[in-house]
């Protein structure tokens, strides 16, 4: 007799959706009015992005999505998740993003692929991303300034993409760098942060099953002030680990320096895994806010509550110094 051990990333879609958000979403799946299911998804995947973009404003789930949250959670709606963000190349003002990235230019769209890697060179995003591969996933998504949410990403696992190009054994980390574009990007017209914005993971944590490529937002094709078309979501870590409106993969032995370390080392480090025992020098972090709720004092869970899944790359480590 097989046993299998139920962890974080096995809870299904009624467990962690209201019932009346729940039926509907499988009546959406099952009769495909607003959705793109079988043979459709197939031509996506032949399409290129413009080709997408227009034809369908929807993208579909498999036949057996993925949901990583838990019971407890329920589901920010579409309005929160795209109108409440950090996305600094816009502005640092919450409402800056969806204020301001309707102008942002997103097809075409080409990523750089260089470093250690055998298959360097410059990918659209059909070509990194399988479409007929896409899954839907509830992730909890943690700020380093102590708010949540959680939001139904589409996309496919991040080790998929980065199989494709073939990363060299000698690359140990692996660096991702954020469109610069100050003409449609008016925050990067300030020296709030440094230009282009970069961000890292160790290859572990990349290829980790828990990470993914994000395309798509609650059955829809990723709006830009949520990163458009390609961003990286590391549920694990705070929310500034992962970079959006991706331009540049790069394959590297050696550790990157990531923007929020260049502008306060001493506040952001480089692993920024959620933990409730290291505070940040401005503020606890030891409790959350679950937006809508401005008010709610949830309890930090160590790893946002992925650690039966994640604590093993850390083991060993000094997490209060390795912040």
């Amino acid at each position: 007799m097989i046993l299998k051990t139920r962890t974080s990333a096995d809870l299904p879609w009624s467990e962690v959706t209201p019932e009346p958000i729940y039926r509907s979403r499988r009546e959406f799946l099952r009769t495909g009015v607003a959705g793109i299911t079988g043979a459709a998804v197939a031509a996506l995947a032949a399409c290129g992005t413009a080709e997408v973009a227009e034809a369908q404003t929807t993208l579909a789930s498999t036949p057996n999505p993925k949901y990583v949250a838990t019971a407890a959670d329920t589901l920010n709606t579409f309005e929160q998740i795209t109108t409440y963000n950090n996305f600094y190349e816009f502005g640092s003002e919450k409402g800056d993003p969806a204020k301001y990235a309707g102008k942002l230019t997103v097809k075409p769209w080409s990523v750089k692929v260089d470093g250690m890697v055998s298959k360097p060179g410059t990918y659209g995003v059909e070509d990194l991303v399988d479409f007929k591969a896409l899954e839907e996933r509830v992730y909890r998504h943690r700020c380093v300034e102590a708010w949540s949410m959680v939001i139904p990403w589409i996309g496919v696992p991040l080790a998929s993409v980065l199989n494709k190009v073939g990363p060299m054994p000698s690359a140990t980390f692996v660096e991702f760098t954020t469109l610069e574009r100050p003409s449609e990007m008016p925050g990067q017209r300030t020296n709030i942060l440094q230009w282009p914005y970069v961000e890292g993971l160790r290859m572990d944590e990349a290829m980790h099953p828990l990470a993914f490529m994000v395309i798509g937002l609650y059955g829809k094709v990723l709006p830009n002030q949520n990163g458009a078309p390609l961003r990286i979501h590391v549920p694990w870590k705070y929310g500034f680990k992962s970079g959006k409106s991706i331009v540049r993969i790069r394959f590297t032995s050696r550790q990157p320096l990531n923007t929020w370390q260049i502008a306060a080392p001493n506040e952001y480090g480089f692993y920024a895994n959620v933990n409730p025992n290291v505070p940040h020098p401005r503020w606890s972090q030891a409790h959350e806010r679950r937006l809508p709720n401005f008010f709610s004092n949830t309890p930090t869970q160590m790893f946002n509550g992925y650690g039966d899944q994640v604590a093993s790359l850390y083991t060993g480590m000094d997490l209060k110094k390795n912040f």
